[in-house]
This record gives C-alpha cells, sequence and structure tokens, in this order.
C-alpha cells in the first residue's frame, strides 16, 4: 500500500485492547496516510485509511518483512495471554512470535519501532514511592507473562546493538481498560464463572485487603495516544504511561462504598491456586504473585519527552470497566466480542 500522503504504519496485534484504540486513532490522524492491521482474524472493521493482513506470529513459516515493506513505523502490540497453564504455547507466539517482528523490522528496513513492553517487565520493587525508566526489568520469574516481558526487553537490547540506525521506543504502560474491553478481559483474567454480583458495587458491602496489592491503571484510549507519539515522534527508548492515583483498597473501597477487611496475601494466593487448578479462573497464581511486587512507575519522561498526559485518572477507568462488565461492552473484532457477565 502506498502511503504517498502521509506515513505508513504498521499494527501488529491491531484487533485487541490496545490496538483497536490505536488503530482508531491513526485512522484519524491527517498526517498518517495509510494504516496496516496485522491480526490472526481480519475483522468485519474497516476503519478509514486500513488494511487487514491475517497472520499468526507462532506460525515459522509467515513473510512479515513483506507485509512491513515501505512502512514509516511498525507498532508490535500482539500478546498471548492464554493458555496460563501451557507456557510454551504463550512463548512461541509472545517471544518467538516478537523475535520475527524485530528480524522483520531491520530486513524491511523500516526506521522506527515500537514495542509493547510493559510494567510487568520490571524487577520487585517499592508500592510507597514511584520508580523511573532505569528500574531494572528482570520481571518476576515465577509468572511467565513477566518472564517474557523480560526477555524481550533483553532481546531488545541486542536488536539495538545490531540496528543502531532503527529508532526503538519501548512503552511500558500500567494496567490497560476501556468499557469496550469488559468482555475480553472478564474473559482473560476472570473466566467464564466470574460472579455477576462484582460487576455491581452496590452488592460488595466489603473489599479483601490484600497488602502490597497496590498498582497503577490508564485508560486504552490514553495508551494509543502516547503509541500514537511514539511512531510519529523522534524519541528512543523506554517510556512508563500510568494514571493516578494508584489503586489499593482504601481508593477501590471508597470508589465502591465498600468497607475493606484485611486478608493474608496467603489466604488470597490459595484461594487463586484453587480456582487456577480447576481450570475456573484463567489467571495464574504465579501472575498474583508477580502483582503484589510491581513496582509503581514515574511518568515524567512521558510528560516531558513525549508530550502526553492521561485525559482520566486511574478511577475513571475502572468505573468505566465496570460499566462495560455489566453491559458486556465489546467491540467488532474476535477478541473484543462484547459477552454479558454472571
Amino acid at each position: 500500500m502506498s502511503s504517498e500522503n502521509g506515513s505508513r504504519i504498521v499494527v501488529t496485534g491491531a484487533t485487541g485492547n490496545v490496538g483497536t484504540s490505536l488503530v482508531r486513532l491513526l485512522s484519524e490522524d491527517p498526517e498518517v496516510g495509510s494504516v496496516l492491521g496485522v491480526a490472526r482474524r481480519i475483522p468485519e472493521w474497516f476503519p478509514p485509511k486500513t488494511s487487514w493482513t491475517a497472520l499468526d506470529l507462532a506460525a515459522e513459516d509467515i513473510d512479515l518483512a513483506e507485509e512491513f515493506a515501505g512502512a514509516t513505523a511498525v507498532v508490535h502490540l500482539a500478546w498471548a495471554f492464554q493458555p496460563t497453564h501451557d507456557p510454551a504455547v504463550t512463548w512461541r507466539t509472545n517471544v518467538l512470535g516478537s523475535i520475527r517482528v524485530f528480524e522483520a523490522v531491520a530486513a524491511a528496513k523500516v526506521p522506527t519501532l515500537v514495542h509493547a513492553s510493559s510494567v510487568g517487565a520490571y524487577s520487585p520493587g517499592p508500592k510507597d514511592h514511584a520508580v523511573d525508566e532505569s528500574w531494572p526489568t528482570h520481571g518476576w520469574p515465577g509468572a511467565a507473562y513477566c518472564r517474557e516481558k523480560a526477555y524481550l526487553e533483553r532481546a531488545l537490547d541486542s536488536f539495538q546493538r545490531a540496528h543502531r540506525k532503527i529508532r526503538v521506543v519501548r512503552m511500558r504502560p500500567a494496567f490497560l481498560f476501556k468499557r469496550e474491553s469488559a468482555s475480553e478481559q472478564r474473559r482473560i483474567f476472570g473466566g467464564r464463572f466470574l460472579p455477576g454480583q462484582l460487576t455491581r458495587p452496590e452488592l460488595l458491602p466489603v473489599l479483601p485487603d490484600i497488602p502490597g496489592l497496590r498498582v497503577q491503571a490508564l485508560h486504552t484510549d490514553d495508551a494509543a495516544t502516547a503509541y500514537r507519539l511514539a511512531a510519529r515522534g523522534e524519541v528512543r527508548g523506554a517510556f512508563n504511561v500510568a494514571a493516578e492515583p494508584p489503586l489499593d483498597a482504601a481508593v477501590l473501597g471508597e470508589m465502591l462504598g465498600a468497607r475493606p477487611v484485611r486478608m493474608p496475601p496467603k489466604a488470597a494466593r490459595s484461594a487463586i491456586a484453587a480456582a487456577w487448578g480447576l481450570h475456573l479462573l484463567p489467571a495464574s497464581p504465579d501472575l498474583f504473585d508477580a502483582v503484589l511486587r510491581l513496582p509503581l512507575m514515574d511518568c515524567t519522561r512521558a510528560h516531558t519527552e513525549l508530550g502526553w498526559r492521561p485525559e482520566r485518572t486511574a478511577v475513571e477507568v475502572v468505573e468505566e470497566l465496570l460499566h462495560g462488565m455489566r453491559e458486556g461492552a465489546g467491540e467488532e473484532t474476535e477478541p473484543m466480542r462484547g459477552r454479558r457477565a454472571g
């Protein structure tokens, strides 16, 4: 596809949570000539200036360089969260598939690569103050998600040394939510047995207060803005992106009108492990261990160098997600299809 009238941007994982927001944003940008969305299944959704190609990054015989030819930037978002019971499967898609993307960027001589890293790439860190992008990125070894994100940080280190002319940006977002992602994220993390009452705050008189459970969130559309700025700008390196305030039992309890009740981490983990072992819960206890250890991120660099600030608070993000779960909200792509909870 020609990009004579503007930049040509390729987005992998274009039908997922972040991908749908970014594709929509790029399709409305007058300085973007065309967008190519890469996904396993082509959706019945055709934003302006957007075309689609169906590719599975886990396949060894795909020719990504041909798809990337002529691109001014590749934004790599594709990621598989499941099956958590078989980490070899996610490794093939997330790690080996990502390395194929990196190699194809170099082969096609694409000048810019924007990679979706994560807060999950960070080594355990503090909950009482925020850390910047220099914090170690060795992940939490027990959780496949964190291992994979951390491994790709090392792969990008090598890639940058070998391809110094390519501008590489690593986005490290907090947990990303939007109304339309509610059904997808329920399937990924909560499973089909998630009680419907969890989407109705008035039926939750108490809220578990687990020591260490203090995390950051961000609206997916705000994250997409950061990705667009990174793809079309001149910045390099890593950027933390998150909204305020950090979310813990006190903040969520006030938002939901629920009373925080102290719960030991071991008790919570045991319940999660039991549900995961019975295949009732997709999220693994190892991921719970990682979440308890994630540091809070300082986003000063994104504010000053990227020129980015979120438009919504973390509380507004959670409120929107809960509304989306009650409504069974979704989008016109296979990963984002809507479904009511409970």
